[in-house]
């Protein structure tokens, strides 16, 4: 009787052992499945902001800030503008590339981010609601997947004061869903952009450029401002800030760099000895050449190619600006700013006529194109040197 009354008792506890193990394993199943619907739910909405380390958290908070403040007008009301999509640390004594675009060139950041390797400063415009939605959705993509973007960019927006941008809802994550490298997201750009010329935007939205040009240079202690689609030459920016930092004689000084064009067709020298051959077989020219020659002429091309190569930058020789010059330079201080009422295109550059004189350099040349010169108040004949690098 004992023995039959043990064989139950321990047939009992094997069940409750059996039970509490199913009810255990119940659980451990819900679970998991409640797991994976939650991480279904994470997967969804990081399809749009994928998981990042704490640098790109900081980008997005950045970006959510700068939206949430509606932007400001500018003076003339036409156009509402967000500072600071994107920030970036920089030395105040550094030189920053400036430059603006319309969303479709922004293809142009990624060629320019490989040849100058200091910060970069672009104000974007967009001329309508569904731009100015993709241009927030670059911003985050290109923080969040190219490092260089997060450590040298910063990024403006500028779009007409009747719309308003804002963050993107992360449950639709639209056309930059799923990309994972900063490859993918100008690749994905380059389909579904239409790079032309910035001010050929098919609105009856004019192209703001000197506001746009303005805003790059916002801050900046030494700048030197181009168009998206100009190519720095190999170590500017290297040369630019050695030659800067050896010396504080630049104070009132202009460094402008001479301006070529080259044929689509042929891969961007990387010397100036390369440059000059390229130069006598016509597959090089000055900067607006036939179209605009009196721009450039001041720059004295024939004499500037017939300078020895120089390893390091150095003024070579000095040259009076001439209306209407157009040179491209780098300038410290408090530099006048561009005419904002001037936008689209035509001499907008040279609303600021430069009464000085203009040093150049022997050094290589930067760009396949250059920009303009600004006139310093109460400026007497030499109280701005210009120099050309």
């Amino acid at each position: 009787m004992q023995m039959s009354y043990a064989i139950r008792c321990a047939f009992y506890q094997l069940l409750l052992a059996a039970l509490m193990l199913v009810a255990m394993l119940q659980l451990l199943y819900l679970s998991l499945l409640s797991g994976l619907h939650g991480q279904e739910e994470q997967d969804q909405y990081f399809e749009f902001f994928p998981p990042s380390p704490r640098s790109v958290d900081q980008v997005k908070a950045q970006l959510r800030t700068a939206l949430a403040s509606g932007g400001v007008l500018d003076a003339s009301g036409d156009y509402r503008v967000y500072r600071g999509l994107l920030k970036t640390t920089m030395d105040p004594n550094d030189v920053i590339l400036a430059t603006h675009a319309s969303v479709d060139n922004l293809l142009h950041l990624s060629g320019l981010l490989e040849r100058w390797e200091g910060p970069l400063s672009v104000s974007v415009f967009a001329a309508t609601k569904e731009e100015a939605q993709l241009a927030t959705v670059l911003a985050y993509a290109l923080s969040s997947h190219c490092p260089d973007m997060r450590a040298r960019v910063a990024m403006h927006l500028v779009c007409p004061s009747r719309y308003e941008a804002a963050v993107p809802d992360p449950r639709e994550p639209g056309e930059f869903a799923l990309l994972r490298s900063c490859q993918e997201v100008f690749d994905k750009l380059a389909r579904v952009a239409q790079p032309g010329i910035n001010y050929a935007l098919g609105t009856n939205v004019s192209y703001p450029n000197n506001l746009l040009r303005n805003l790059a240079r916002e801050g900046a202690n030494y700048a030197l401002v181009i168009d998206v689609d100009m190519v720095p030459s190999e170590g500017l920016w290297r040369g630019l800030r050695e030659m800067l930092d050896q010396s504080n004689q630049w104070g009132g000084t202009a460094l402008v760099v001479p301006a070529f064009e080259i044929r689509r067709a042929r891969r961007m020298p990387m010397s100036k000895t390369e440059r000059l051959q390229l130069y006598q077989v016509g597959e090089v020219r000055p900067f607006y050449y036939g179209l605009c020659t009196p721009c450039q002429a001041p720059t004295n091309y024939s004499r500037w190619v017939n300078l020895p190569e120089e390893s390091l930058l150095r003024p070579a020789y000095v040259v009076p600006w001439q209306d209407p010059w157009e040179p491209f330079y780098v300038a410290g201080g408090k530099v006048p700013t561009f005419d904002e009422r001037f936008r689209q295109y035509g001499f907008n550059r040279i609303t600021q006529h430069p009464t000085l004189s203009v040093l150049f350099s022997s050094g290589i040349p930067s760009y396949s194109k250059l920009q303009i010169l600004a006139r310093y108040p109460s400026c007497t004949p030499q109280c701005l040197t210009l120099l050309i690098l």
